[in-house]
């Protein structure tokens, strides 16, 4: 039930921050339109300063609108009942993840994978795992401890 209650709680960390990216987009979008049409007076040192708050606030409504995209994804996670769930290994995200970075797809395992190798997801959604097999099909094999080698430096 704990697991349950962290989840509601989430979710309306989700659905305030993203009401809250909502005004702050549209209030960034309607500076951006105010300043391309009220350019065009003042020195080159001006023309400048203006062009480059025009970039800033184009990348951070930017980066704003990738967050917004995952924030809506892990709503949409929540109503389909699949929220906290990882990607990589299908495990549940620890609550302290999510409670850090809520909109999280992946546990920490999965992230540092997909960290070393960007390919590695993606790999992982297109195998084949109904035809994953450890040796040849039918094939009897006698399994000891003694021959599976532990890499322990992870």
């Amino acid at each position: 039930m704990a697991r349950h209650d962290a989840l509601l709680r989430l979710h309306k960390t989700l659905t305030t921050r993203r009401d809250e990216l909502l005004k702050r987009l549209g209030t960034d979008l309607e500076d951006l339109a105010h300043v391309k049409h009220s350019s065009g007076s003042g020195d080159p040192a001006d023309a400048a300063f203006d062009s480059a708050g025009e970039e800033l606030s184009s990348q951070l409504a930017e980066l704003e609108s990738r967050e917004l995209a995952q924030i809506e994804r892990a709503i949409n996670q929540l109503k389909k009942g699949v929220y906290g769930q990882c990607e990589g290994c299908q495990m549940k995200i620890p609550v302290a993840r999510l409670n850090v970075l809520p909109y999280s797809t992946l546990c920490i395992k999965c992230q540092r994978e997909v960290e070393q190798d960007s390919n590695w997801l993606a790999e992982r959604r297109g195998a084949n795992w109904e035809s994953l097999t450890d040796g040849t099909p039918g094939e009897d094999r006698e399994v000891r401890l003694s021959d599976l080698e532990m890499d322990y430096s992870k």
